[in-house]
């Protein structure tokens, strides 16, 4: 369905792709990752014709219709929500009076014309494949249930897209793709705009999904529960991984750890052969098999591992030790115009709690937030900070952290530490703002770099009460390894908002659930809330208490793994055992081969003949290497049909 033939692609010195291969199945449900910066939107953007390539060439079957849905926000007309998603509907008309238009071309047409009519009768069988497709009876209804799942409610269908935010234009898009039904869905970044709720939505609708799927995403539940193949863009490269993004990892790790011992192996034989070199080269007796162990050292091709891509490595400074009670919201009412959000909200924060607030978009998580951070006004009650309590605001609108107007540097220097350049630069440069790059104007910065220029300023000026809104937006899979470890090791009192479940289960020690302007407090990790609402939905009436089995329920939990653990390894050692099989058939091959040239070769010289040499005895030999390399490849082809069939159970295809 789609091909990459060698294909290169640059902006400026930037080399993003080089001789990059790779061929997508209609069926395919692809997850692209790699570093910020790597190429993977330009990657989209070649498939989507919107890139060219500078050399190589994007083949894109014919007919294939496709989704796509960029990472930044789409300006959009004055439509409501429903009719945004419904855009589907044009195309419907249009391929409807498209239909009409063939079906009177061959009418009109002359029966001995048989090209003209098989070419009409293609085209019209594409149109009809698309129609049946999207202009069922059921496509407002299915509209309405899809922007539903998305988190719209009714009384937004009718609503303009005008009132909305970015990130809620983004879900009107997305709904409309999914109305539409193409046979490829490309998303960049889909889950930067779904709360936890709609992201549970849309994974449960893309398992189902028919056609097929390529997407960039740093999130890494949705990867492990939504791709069955992983394709890492580094230095230009394509590389193709079975399975979701934990077998990548694993399988990513191995490979690295076999090309270092494969490394080493080479390098060691080269030493003793550059040491034979050395030790012989003044010899005469020995002046033939030094210069065939020199051609050999030219010969030999050197394993080179992979560069490491740069990455973020950081901790906050630990803050001073504030007082028990960080923050304390006492009947707080909040709202916006004749929107009531919060009415006598009280809320106490005690040092050292990792919090995550979650709950259905537009609940008033956020507004929480801001709320502990006083930087929205509220009609009455009050906001108490702590003793020698000292607060941050990471907000997911990264932009008003920070002022455009300034450079890199300038921005970091901003801090009320007033803290030497050099130290300044030192910390930037851990986040990989190397050189000149401190002198780039804040406002050419891409999401990613923002976010880690709003990390700089919050450890150059640390707090003890940290608020942070969607941290992980923006932020790569490495980078946020990096937040995690940081998050874990920082002692003040952390509250935060996360659509990443990954992260959420690695940092949050208590879960406050926000909905209908009440609060709900879960006194454990995301795995017990998960457990409790789970109780709370099955049994609404009942008074749930955590249940005295429930460490035998953790520990069962954790003995799955342990067992699903041990089958991967199985599975990994067996597919090594093959592997290792394959490569040393292949050794055999070569050298049998290498001995049939050299045998034919002689076996059609005069000169064998002239010489007087044995050529029964040759011609026995190259009998019998015939025959070898016959068995040899018959072995091959067993080993590999085996290794796919082992790649195909693990992926579940």
């Amino acid at each position: 369905m789609i091909w990459l033939q060698n294909v290169g692609k640059s902006f400026g010195e930037r080399v993003l792709l080089k001789n990059a291969t790779l061929m997508i199945d209609k069926n395919d449900r692809i997850g692209l990752v790699g570093a910020n910066g790597a190429g993977k939107s330009t990657l989209l953007a070649l498939i989507m014709g919107r890139e060219v390539a500078d050399s190589g060439q994007v083949h894109v079957a014919k007919g294939v219709t496709f989704g796509y849905l960029p990472q930044e926000v789409i300006p959009v007309e004055q439509r409501t929500v429903l009719q945004e998603a419904l855009l589907v509907s044009a195309e419907r008309d249009h391929l409807l009076a498209e239909r009409r238009r063939i079906e009177g071309q061959l009418a009109d047409l002359s029966r001995s014309d048989e090209r003209a009519q098989k070419q009409l009768l293609r085209q019209y069988g594409d149109i009809q494949h698309r129609l049946d497709l999207i202009a069922s009876d059921d496509l407002e209804p299915r509209a309405k249930a899809i922007l539903a799942g998305l988190g719209f409610h009714t009384n937004d269908f009718d609503r303009p897209l005008s009132q909305f935010s970015g990130g809620w234009v983004m879900r009107a898009v997305l709904a409309r793709l999914l109305v539409s039904r193409p046979d490829f869905l490309l998303l960049d970044e889909p889950t930067n705009h779904l709360d936890l709720e709609a992201l549970g939505w849309f994974q449960d609708y893309l398992r189902s999904y028919a056609g097929g799927l390529l997407v960039v995403s740093h999130d890494r539940e949705f990867l492990n529960s939504t791709v069955t193949s992983i394709v890492e863009l580094r230095h230009g490269q394509l590389t193709r991984y079975a399975g979701n993004y934990e077998d990548y990892v694993r399988q990513r790790d191995a490979r690295l750890e076999l090309l270092e011992s494969a490394q080493k192996n080479q390098q060691r034989k080269i030493a003793q052969v550059e040491r034979f070199i050395e030790r012989f080269r003044a010899k005469a007796t020995k002046a033939r098999q030094v210069q065939s162990r020199i051609k050999m050292l030219q010969k030999i091709e050197r394993i080179e591992l992979p560069d490491l891509e740069p990455t973020v490595h950081f901790h906050f400074p630990q803050p001073e030790k504030s007082g028990k009670i960080v923050v304390e919201l006492v009947n707080v009412h909040k709202s916006y115009g004749a929107k009531r959000v919060y009415e006598d909200l009280t809320l106490q924060l005690e040092r050292g709690e990792k919090i995550a607030l979650v709950g259905p978009n537009g609940a008033g998580k956020s507004t929480l937030l801001k709320l502990m951070a006083g930087v929205v006004p509220f009609e009455r009650g009050e906001r108490r900070l702590g003793r020698d309590v000292r607060c941050a605001y990471y907000t997911q609108f990264r932009h008003e952290m920070l002022d455009l107007n300034k450079t890199v540097l300038e921005e970091a220097m901003s801090t009320t530490r007033n803290h030497p350049e050099v130290y300044v630069r030192t910390v930037l440069g851990a986040f990989l703002f190397h050189g000149d790059d401190v002198f780039k104007p804040v406002s050419v910065l891409s999401g990613g770099e923002k976010s880690r220029l709003a990390l700089v300023k919050i450890l150059l000026d640390p707090p003890n009460l940290l608020l942070m809104d969607e941290p992980t937006i923006h932020l790569d899979l490495d980078s946020i390894d990096a937040l995690i470890e940081a998050l874990n090791q920082f002692t003040g009192t952390l509250v935060m908002i996360s659509h990443d479940v990954f992260f959420i289960r690695h940092v949050a020690e208590k879960i406050i659930r926000v909905e209908q302007g009440r609060l709900t407090v879960y006194p454990g990790d995301y795995d017990y809330y998960q457990w409790r609402r789970s109780q709370e939905t099955s049994s609404p009436q009942a008074t749930v208490a955590e249940p005295a089995e429930s460490a035998t329920n953790r520990h069962a939990r954790q003995e799955q793994k342990r067992r699903e653990a041990q089958q991967r390894n199985e599975q990994y050692r067996r597919q090594k055992q093959l592997r290792d099989e394959l490569a040393e058939v292949e050794q055999q091959l070569a050298k049998m081969q290498h001995r049939h040239e050299e045998l034919s070769n002689l076996l059609q010289s005069p000169d064998t003949y002239k010489n007087g040499a044995n050529v029964a005895e040759l011609t026995r030999q190259f009998s019998l290497i015939e025959a070898t390399i016959e068995q040899l490849n018959q072995r091959w082809e067993e080993l590999a049909l085996q290794f796919e069939a082992m790649q195909a159970n693990n992926t579940g295809d």
